[in-house]
């Protein structure tokens, strides 16, 4: 019997129920402009003489392939993208679950791009938990948690880091969800997920995610998304888990993500965008404040997924003037210690 399978209980309910300030204030207008007209990226206007980021970052939100159909983003122009922006390293996440993306993107391409950029790129898995039952006579293909436990210690043989982008129409705490997060546990991977109001559900004070940070206090869980960070305020409501808020509007006190990272010291947030740099972004005197509270919980990322895309993380962040510690650990000290990515100061 494994930690879940014996009170796995029925699921009640539809799965349907019930850009501020600071974006980037410009985007080059061509390519030739940046210098770049082969990547066709948009990048931060600098001179030829500017000293490169004392702080180099680790991107914990990347993808690569074709998100959007004719608009594919390679390993190669990924890792062009990430010499133009002083991104040391990225994590590249796959993403197969039918709400997650209109065009699949696999473990095995982001295994192949670490291959062929092995300093550089950083592969995470994903498994959807569907792929199993809550049936212990017929399981189907996979066998339960133990099941699951075999295929993310075969990922993590190959050079895996972590588990995600965990992205399921799923509630957040629902017993496939569970089995899941049990097997990545097992194995010693972190999960990135993302959470809204139709994948992996949840409801305003975050009950569902609390009960699998509190069922599974060494594993770490990594936030993302507008349901997540909708949450770094008091006023969430169920329907601000499917939106991104007004910038500027103001922060209420009581969000349930400051309560749960001063409960679960397991609980970490990735700063990409949109939600995350929005949840920053719409009252930055809150958010200063709040990235450095959380300053050991907190991760840096973009979730870049495509050429041209507009990454408004880093003027925001340069904006805030945080201290250099803090851009220490946001940026890449938390992830060098969440991956353990030994090589790395």
């Amino acid at each position: 019997m494994t930690q879940i399978g014996g009170r796995i209980r029925a699921e009640q309910g539809d799965l349907n129920m019930t850009t501020r300030l600071l974006s980037r204030r410009q985007f080059v207008a061509s390519a030739a402009a940046t210098g770049v007209a082969t990547l066709g990226f948009c990048r931060r206007a600098t001179s030829a003489d500017e000293t490169r980021r004392k702080i180099k970052y680790i991107d914990i939100h990347t993808h690569i392939g074709a998100f959007y159909y004719g608009r594919e983003l390679t390993a190669d122009m990924l890792v062009r993208w990430m010499d133009q922006h002083d991104v040391e390293r990225a994590v590249i996440l796959p993403l197969i679950s039918p709400e997650a993306a209109p065009i699949p993107q696999t473990t095995q391409a982001a295994i192949a791009a670490h291959k062929a950029h092995p300093t550089r790129l950083i592969p995470f898995c994903i498994v959807d938990p569907r792929a199993t039952t809550t049936n212990p006579k017929r399981y189907g293909h996979v066998a339960g948690v133990k099941g699951l436990i075999q295929i993310l210690e075969r990922y993590k043989e190959a050079g895996c880091k972590g588990v995600g982008e965990h992205k399921t129409g799923l509630f957040f705490d629902a017993p496939q969800n569970m089995y899941l997060y049990e097997a990545s546990n097992a194995v010693g991977l972190p999960i990135l997920f993302h959470l809204d109001d139709i994948r992996n559900i949840d409801t305003p004070g975050l009950p569902r995610l609390e009960n699998a940070l509190k069922t599974f206090p060494k594993l770490p869980l990594i936030g993302h998304a507008a349901g997540f960070w909708a949450s770094i305020s008091g006023d969430a409501t169920f329907e601000s888990f499917g939106r991104y808020p007004k910038i500027p509007s103001t922060v209420a006190p009581g969000g349930a993500l400051d309560r749960l990272m001063e409960t679960y010291s397991n609980l970490y947030g990735d700063l990409s965008a949109p939600g995350g740099e929005k949840a920053i972004a719409r009252d930055p005197t809150f958010g200063r404040e709040f990235i450095i509270r959380r300053s050991d919980q907190l991760l840096f990322g973009t979730d870049i997924l495509m050429p041209d895309q507009k990454i408004a993380q880093f003027e925001l962040l340069d904006s805030l003037d945080l201290p250099e510690d803090v851009q220490y650990k946001i940026y890449r000290g938390n992830a060098i210690r969440l991956l353990q990515l030994d090589e790395l100061d």
